[in-house]
């Protein structure tokens, strides 16, 4: 164990304390809000692949983007790496210390975050976010001394947590998870002794907007925390209703400052986490915190005493300190014309790779040039949706599934044509009549701010952690990579992506210039035949093997069929995979219904939970 860790780790002599029962609504939210995130690329240990592999990072020199090397009383610039020729320091000049929080501490105010090397990228982009808004005041704890090292070379101030974690991903609920929430208690501990204030974040959320100064219009709270709120209690940027708030605190975004009643709430939790190895970090935190919830602080400030009576407790906006829910689903803070400060990647169904879709998905995710040039080049299509199946009629069951299963029989076609070609899928926008929870609901939360029919991101359909997936390729076939929606609209597209483009008219063959030919009416337009085979599909596009992206105008009688019949096969058995549950009917159990690639090869097919136990899985 670290230095850090044991200076605070004490027996917890008291009973546990047990959760607090909150409505349906809070217990489908805790249970699902937090994923522990994976690595899509591992950068070497080596110094100089290190600064190779993230040079893309790097920001312009900022007037404030000082970092310092453990030990050291200069102060570099973050991003800058070590020289090349440099040996990494010994292990023990990365601990955390109050004069190594003294020296990246301004305004007496630490930025936070912490995790494994499984963490890495979504470690780099809330960095990143943070070093482009010019507030370099931050810190990283490494829970392992691969990410340590890795982060070191990157020239990102890093400390020791010394708890030997495991570099890999872990899964939510999991003996390493709870170790790892844990460890969020006990650094909160070893910090706010040094006096000074702390803003800890999980590291799957980014800063949009420099917060500091939001938070210090609030110099009397003892803690400012985010919450899981999906109806909105104010519409202005004032702390939100602490009375209207029901839903749970979330500790992945949340202020604390060196004050008695604060050093002391976390002293309880701490003993309350270690006491019980089955409580989860946040539920603890909620259960002392509402211990007493009110009177308020004052008329205005919005603060309220909570936990002991003298804690000054104030609860960030959902508005523009967004949850997964606010950000994705409602865009509140669009419709209340306010610029958010914060997305944190809750309310979603995807695990870690649902998490990074969705930071795609808003174009705040930093991944590295080699993302955005793929080997073999892109397809892309526009997606064609009647008027009547997104407007007209009631939201119901009946019309969100026409909708959604309109959109997945053309997904299905460029899934199918992207694999034939070897191109990157670019996933169109979705559009959803009603939306997604764990719980009973009558197809949006009522007093949301949610608008029907809606932009609804990936995972609401698709399993995007299978899509994701090394799926062995003797039973599902080749592996079909796939993009974010908004992914050609993404300012970091590399300008020779953006100028080699060929367009795809569907045409119906006989017609004019309507041929399964390689010849282009006119430069950069191809008019190609509907309902096209397997055959077609390779011959025709092979001379374009150099074109980065193939937009075709439709997906509608795209394509009509595979040659290679256990090509065909296999693809199918990927594509049953690929999409995952609507949940749920009120009033009924179980209250989800599967989606169905396949829904419209069965005749009558009608979306309805399963009637019977052994008709509760999915459509394989």
């Amino acid at each position: 164990m670290g230095g850090w860790r044991n200076a605070v780790q004490e027996a917890a002599a008291s009973k546990p304390l047990f959760l607090t029962i909150y409505t349906t609504i809070i217990v489908g939210i805790v249970a699902t809000s937090f994923y522990v995130f994976s690595a899509i690329y591992s950068p070497s240990a080596s110094t100089s692949t290190q600064s190779i592999s993230t040079s893309w990072l790097s920001s312009p020199p900022l007037s404030q983007n000082k970092a310092s090397q453990p030990g050291s009383n200069q102060l570099k610039t973050i991003w800058e790496a070590p020289p090349s020729n440099s040996k990494m320091p010994p292990l023990e000049s990365f601990k955390l210390t109050k004069e190594l929080v003294g020296e990246r501490a301004k305004d007496n105010v630490i930025i936070v975050t912490f995790g494994n090397f499984a963490f890495m990228d979504f470690i780099l982009t809330w960095v990143k976010h943070l070093t482009d808004l010019d507030v370099s005041n931050l810190l990283v704890g490494a829970m392992d001394t691969k990410l340590l090292e890795a982060l070191y070379w990157e020239g990102v101030p890093v400390f020791d947590m010394g708890s030997d974690m495991s570099t890999i991903d872990v899964g939510w609920g999991s003996p390493t998870f709870h170790k790892m929430g844990r460890e969020k208690v006990l650094l909160i501990n070893a910090i706010l002794p040094f006096g000074y204030e702390l803003l800890m974040c999980d590291t799957d959320m980014v800063w949009l907007k420099d917060p500091l100064p939001y938070l210090a219009q609030y110099p009397d709270a003892d803690i400012l925390t985010s919450s899981d709120q999906v109806v909105p209690t104010v519409v202005d940027d004032r702390l939100a209703d602490w009375k209207q708030v029901g839903a749970a605190y979330n500790i992945g975004i949340f202020h604390w400052r060196p004050t008695e009643p604060a050093i002391k709430l976390a002293k309880e939790w701490k003993d309350m986490l270690l006491a019980d190895d089955k409580i989860w970090d946040q539920n603890g935190f909620n259960e002392l915190a509402r211990k007493q919830t009110g009177p308020a602080v004052d008329d205005d400030s919005g603060l309220f005493y909570a936990f002991d009576g003298t804690l000054k407790l104030g609860i960030l906006p959902e508005s523009i300190f967004c949850s997964g829910h606010t950000y994705f689903v409602q865009a509140m803070y669009e419709q209340l014309r306010l610029e958010p400060y914060a997305l944190h990647t809750t309310f979603q169904y995807g695990g870690t790779e649902g998490k990074r879709h969705r930071l795609r998905e808003a174009m705040v995710f930093y991944d590295p040039p080699e993302y955005y040039d793929a080997p073999g080049g892109f397809l892309s299509f526009k997606p064609s949706i009647p008027k009547s199946l997104l407007l007209d009629g009631e939201h119901n069951l009946e019309s969100h599934f026409s909708l959604i299963n309109y959109q997945m029989k053309q997904i299905r076609s460029a899934l199918a044509i992207a694999s034939l070609l070897n191109r990157t899928l670019v996933m169109p926008p979705l559009w959803c009549r009603l939306d997604r929870l764990w719980f009973s609901h009558p197809g949006v939360l009522e007093g949301s701010m949610t608008r029907q029919p809606f932009l609804c991101p990936l995972d609401h359909i698709f399993e995007v952690n299978v899509m994701l997936k090394d799926l062995p390729e003797e039973e599902f076939g080749p592996a079909i990579n796939i993009r974010e929606y908004s992914f050609l609209n993404n300012p970091l597209l590399p300008q020779q992506v953006k100028e080699s483009w060929l367009y795809v008219q569907l045409c119906q063959e006989g017609t004019e210039d309507c041929h399964a030919s390689s010849n282009t009416s006119r430069p950069g337009l191809l008019r190609f035949p509907k309902n096209s085979t397997e055959e077609m599909f390779k011959t025709v596009f092979s001379s374009f093997k150099d074109v980065k992206v193939i937009q075709f105008s439709s997906m509608q009688g795209a394509f009509y069929s595979f040659t290679d019949k256990t090509r065909e096969e296999k693809f199918r058995n990927r594509m049953k995979r690929y999409v995952g549950i609507w949940c749920c009917v009120e009033n009924h159990t179980p209250g989800h219904i599967y989606y169905d690639m396949y829904w419209d090869e069965k005749s009558g097919w009608k979306p309805a939970p399963p009637q019977t136990p052994e008709e509760d899985h999915p459509p394989f």
